[in-house]
């Protein structure tokens, strides 16, 4: 049971550290996955586990952007200290929608995790990041510095429409900070920062609802996902990064129509 239980973790953990940074949906994608897997029963199931094996993938992003995300560091002068001090009240501000509707409607908004709902929001932002991409020709907004704190809350709004399952965070906040007038660099990274305070607080509430009073067995399991999420967001989020530099965001918007008809036809004719 633990050798397919540690299995089982491995996969999942390479699904969250690409999907949870790709514009793609890490909770569409996990869901689908387990689906794939006929993981319905023990540990990696749980709501719990599928949380906070998304602290490792939260940690690579701490990893990769230390430096910029240090407000202490002394290698920074005090005027970039102090944009680094904006930056950190601009993720704050715009994790207050979120944090507000998320808590309200966290219950309500769990039974809508279904392939349904999934393979439809999975088609719709796919064509809505064709379409903005199609529009997407000047950016008033090159580095965090130019973002206002206004901007900051606006692309918080954008940010809500992720507890859908199947949206992605990721996706709900890039298009909604391109639309804004943000770069496509700035949109990425911007998300990254956001869900640092978003994906703890959310693991927090299921460590608290659920408790971390498991067997070692369980330990060892969740681990394992941690460590695996974290090596792969490392890898996915660089490759993003790189990928946004030379390319635009059209191909995940295909690849998001394709996956949500997949979808429909698998859970339709063959399921």
């Amino acid at each position: 049971m633990l050798f397919l239980e540690m299995i089982k973790s491995i996969v999942l953990g390479i699904v969250e550290g690409i999907s949870e940074w790709l514009p793609i949906s890490s909770t569409g994608h996990m869901i689908l996955v387990n689906e794939l897997i006929n993981n319905t029963e023990g540990f990696t199931a749980s709501d719990l586990y599928l949380y906070v094996i998304q602290l490792g993938a939260i940690l690579a992003v701490v990893t990769l952007y230390f430096h910029k995300l240090n407000p202490f560091s002394p290698k920074k002068t005090n005027v970039e200290k102090e944009n680094t001090w904006k930056m950190w009240f601009k993720v704050i501000i715009a994790c207050v929608p979120a944090a507000v509707i998320g808590l309200v409607l966290d219950n309500f908004m769990s039974a809508w995790e279904n392939w349904q709902v999934v393979s439809a929001m999975l088609i719709l932002y796919g064509v809505a990041f064709i379409v903005v991409e199609s529009l997407h020709k000047e950016t008033k907004i090159e580095s965090m510095d130019d973002m206002t704190y206004k901007t900051a809350l606006l692309i918080g709004l954008f940010q809500v429409l992720s507890i859908v399952p199947g949206t992605s965070r990721s996706g709900a906040t890039i298009l909604g900070a391109m639309l804004i007038g943000c770069s496509r660099s700035v949109a990425a990274e911007f998300s990254f920062f956001l869900a640092i305070p978003v994906m703890f607080g959310v693991s927090l509430l299921k460590v608290l609802k659920y408790g971390l009073a498991m067997p070692m067995q369980d330990v060892i399991v969740l681990l394992t996902g941690m460590v695996v999420a974290y090596i792969v967001s490392m890898l996915a989020i660089k490759f993003l990064m790189n990928y946004v530099r030379k390319h635009n965001f059209k191909s995940f918007g295909y690849y998001r129509i394709i996956l949500g008809i997949l979808v429909i036809l698998y859970f339709s004719f063959i399921h």
